[in-house]
């Protein structure tokens, strides 16, 4: 390997015979040169990394600016109660009282909707009349209750966004409605009447009584789900063997089921203390399940009623 030597012209500035460096612009520090002292002094205020400034100390603080805090430090004085929400409340009570608030609102306006239009059908007689000439139409809007129901009931994105949600109970509601309706044309009005004063009172203390009890019914989902299918199988018997008693004891049976139903919705939609609980998120499948329950109530005590009557 052989030894390269540098040319004799070779070096550094400063060395002899090495190349000079370029012209500089003024002020520009040349090598080996003081650093310090080439460089123009800085402006005020001007504050170097470190916090240095040049050799010559930090620069004193200056009345009106807040230094940074690190690195990364923001200039803004923080607020020690910026993680608070001032004047609101925003906890698990709050929320839950006020999901409360909204499903007893949207079930007293479907309440409202479905009465009024069973109302139409048993004291105006040109809508019997039409109910009566329209068969068709019972169909039509069971078709459209069971549609809207498995839509609310299993799709979370229509019963979840407004105002789709809303939409489709008030749908849900009037082909509920009008349905019921058709129904109570069978029954003279003071059926219907007493009929819908009972429900009244059987869903108002039912109410009182799931908010007041120290039991908690939402363990007897599985209870109740059983139950639900035997009155199922019973209903579909009493096809065969129908009769006054037969009919009278499966709507005692079916008044008093979801008598227990409307106990267990109505502390699921509590929440607090009880092993389960709906989300506040759901108020509309919340609301549908306490109509339902109202509605199943009123059709089984009006069965009695009629049964009775015979």
């Amino acid at each position: 390997m052989s030894n390269w030597q540098s040319p004799p012209n070779a070096g550094y500035p400063g060395q002899q015979g090495g190349y000079p460096y370029p012209p500089q612009n003024p002020g520009y520090p040349p090598p080996g040169g003081n650093f310090n002292q080439s460089y123009p002094p800085p402006g005020p205020g001007f504050v170097p990394p470190g916090g240095g400034n040049f050799g010559q100390g930090p620069l004193p603080p200056q009345p009106g600016v807040i230094p940074p805090s690190g690195m990364y430090g923001s200039s803004y004085a923080e607020d020690p109660n910026r993680d608070e929400v001032k004047g609101f409340d925003f906890n698990e009570k709050s929320i839950r009282l006020g999901f409360i608030r909204k499903v007893y609102s949207l079930l007293m306006c479907q309440l409202l909707l479905t009465f009024g239009i069973v109302s139409l059908f048993v004291l105006h007689k040109p809508t019997q009349q039409f109910g009566m000439r329209n068969p068709g139409l019972i169909w039509v809007a069971l078709g459209v209750t069971i549609v809207t129901l498995i839509c609310m009931a299993c799709c979370s994105s229509v019963r979840r966004k407004a105002p789709m949600n809303f939409i489709f109970l008030f749908i849900f509601t009037g082909a509920e409605g009008f349905l019921i309706g058709v129904m109570t044309l069978r029954y003279y009005p003071q059926e219907v009447l007493l009929a819908l004063g009972i429900t009244a009172v059987i869903c108002f203390s039912l109410t009182l009584f799931a908010f007041q009890t120290k039991w908690d019914f939402t363990g007897l989902h599985t209870v109740l789900f059983v139950c639900a299918i035997g009155l199922m199988i019973f209903g579909f018997l009493t096809i065969f063997w129908h009769g006054k008693t037969t009919t009278i004891i499966y709507g005692s049976l079916g008044a008093i089921l979801f008598s227990f139903y409307l106990i267990y919705d109505t502390q699921m939609m509590m929440g607090g203390k009880h092993k389960y609980s709906i989300s506040p998120e759901e108020y509309v499948f919340a609301t549908l399940s306490l109509y339902l329950d109202v509605i199943n109530i009123f059709l089984y005590i009006l069965t009695i009623i009629g049964a009775s009557r015979d």
